[in-house]
């Protein structure tokens, strides 16, 4: 790997909507190149060799929805062979659940939706985490999400809430990360006007359900971006930058 391709950090997008945000803000400060792949734009997926590290973020479509978007399974494939190569890697929500698919556990919707701001807490795999193990036991954060996962052989899991057991896992420098503390309230208000994204607010929470949302967020925006900051530098200090 060149001087570039050490600098360089590739972000796997699924909907223009739902990009790095505050983890993006963070890879800028350390002078880190973004490499985006927009997939659902017909774009092409590059060498992973190529990477300092592997960003898969979120999308309104499942894991497993490889019907209506064939190229799932060749996303899926290649996390596989990227994080069987060592390729240090953060995948948020969606990514987290490709990144479970991808290692060979089931994917699966969840009994509820969880959209709004809830409280995570962490299990005892987390206190020894150089990650996971810098936050209190218990943190509020920002979700949006219907579907979950069972945890890939070998894994471990981080962090539950209330409805799922299954909020944050890893496996070895690879993350799985199930809710959204890299959005502020402006990115969420784009969220609020895609169709799929609006439509399941609505079903929830009734016509006020967006703005409620909305607000919430913009109440809880720093907290989750302190979050999203001790986490995600934490990570790129334990597997990006030794690599560096």
């Amino acid at each position: 790997m060149n001087p570039t391709q050490r600098s360089t950090v590739l972000v796997l997008q699924h909907i223009s909507c739902e990009p790095p945000a505050t983890y993006e803000e963070i890879l800028d400060a350390h002078g880190y190149r973004v490499h985006r792949v927009e997939l659902d734009e017909g774009q092409p997926l590059p060498d992973h060799h190529d990477f300092a590290a592997v960003i898969v973020m979120g999308g309104p479509m499942g894991a497993l929805d490889d019907v209506a978007h064939p190229w799932l399974a060749a996303e899926r494939a290649y996390i596989a062979r990227a994080v069987a190569a060592g390729v240090p890697y953060w995948g948020v929500c969606l990514g987290a659940q490709l990144l479970a698919a991808a290692l060979g556990a089931r994917v699966y919707t969840g009994s509820s939706p969880e959209v709004g701001t809830y409280d995570v807490e962490l299990t005892e795999d987390a206190a020894g985490d150089p990650v996971f193990g810098l936050l209190p036991d218990r943190f509020s954060v920002f979700q949006w999400h219907s579907d979950t996962f069972d945890l890939p052989a070998g894994a471990r899991r981080l962090a539950a809430s209330a409805a799922y057991d299954n909020q944050v896992f890893a496996v070895g420098s690879a993350y799985g990360v199930q809710f959204h503390v890299e959005v502020g309230a402006g990115l969420a208000a784009e969220w609020a006007v895609v169709d799929s994204y609006r439509s399941a607010l609505e079903r929830l929470y009734g016509a006020a359900g967006t703005q409620r949302v909305l607000d919430e967020l913009t109440d809880t925006a720093e907290a989750n971006r302190k979050v999203a900051s001790t986490v995600f530098e934490a990570w790129l200090e334990t597997f990006v930058l030794p690599g560096r």
